[in-house]
């Protein structure tokens, strides 16, 4: 089942993206590792290519290692939407001084303007700090470690199965409840709230997931088990209780 629609969302494909396991995220470690910082941008050509200037083309097939070898130079590389494609390389960015920016450092600073002004996802990785930056929009979301990410969703899911046993409580009493025509509006208000609670602990669980990339199989196999059921049990209990069913059939 879908947890989120958070999965059509712009910062949800940008995770799912440098992801572990993918080829793009194997070049930003190589280039964290060496030390060397860099600056990507993912995007149409047509979008950013106000903010571009110089640099050489070179329209060939995106591998880890060209990345790598490319971000030695001090210019930014440029990819496709797809992150399949080297279009660019060794590019200097001209993003409009006058866009807001809460950065301090030339390189994030140049990151979230293009972001802003192409609307294209860049990548900033600082040399000194060895951190990764997505810029997308108004958004930056920083690369956090993956045992860093691990251990917060482990904890999610504790909390989840706790929130989720709570809420087959629930239900049970309102079923039991129904069969004596005993329902309250509390029992069905309770119902509906522990619901959105699990909804929103299992939307967290997921961007764990799509961050792990790889690393989160586990944890994908918990989610699906626990929230098995769980949005079609809520829609039922939607649809049993709305007096408008025309309200009922939009949720």
């Amino acid at each position: 089942m879908k947890i989120i629609d958070e999965s059509k969302s712009k910062l949800t494909k940008a995770l799912i993206r440098v992801a572990p396991g993918t080829e793009l995220r194997v070049g930003l470690e190589h280039i964290v590792n060496a030390k060397t910082g860099a600056l990507i941008v993912i995007g149409d050509v047509t979008d950013i290519s106000k903010v571009i200037n110089g640099g050489f083309k070179l329209d060939c097939e995106f591998t880890s290692q060209k990345l790598y070898e490319l971000a030695k130079m001090d210019g930014a590389i440029v990819l496709d939407e797809n992150a399949g494609r080297i279009l660019l390389a060794n590019v200097h960015l001209v993003p409009d001084s006058s866009l807001p920016t809460s950065e301090t450092g030339m390189r994030h600073r140049t990151a979230e303007r293009v972001a802003r002004q192409s609307k294209a996802l860049v990548i900033s990785i600082s040399q000194r700090r060895e951190v990764v930056s997505l810029y997308l929009d108004d958004i930056k979301y920083a690369l956090q470690d993956l045992r860093v990410v691990l251990v917060k969703g482990n904890q999610a899911m504790q909390t989840l199965e706790k929130y989720k046993s709570s809420l087959d409580q629930v239900l049970s009493s309102l079923n039991a409840l129904e069969f004596e025509d005993l329902v309250a509006l509390v029992d069905v208000s309770t119902a509906i709230q522990r619901s959105q609670m699990v909804k929103r602990i299992a939307a967290e669980i997921q961007r764990y997931i799509w961050e792990l990339g790889s690393e989160g199989r586990l944890l994908r196999m918990q989610l699906d088990e626990l929230m098995a059921g769980v949005q079609e049990d809520f829609l039922m209990l939607i649809k049993d209780y709305c007096r408008d069913v025309k309200k009922a059939k939009k949720v």
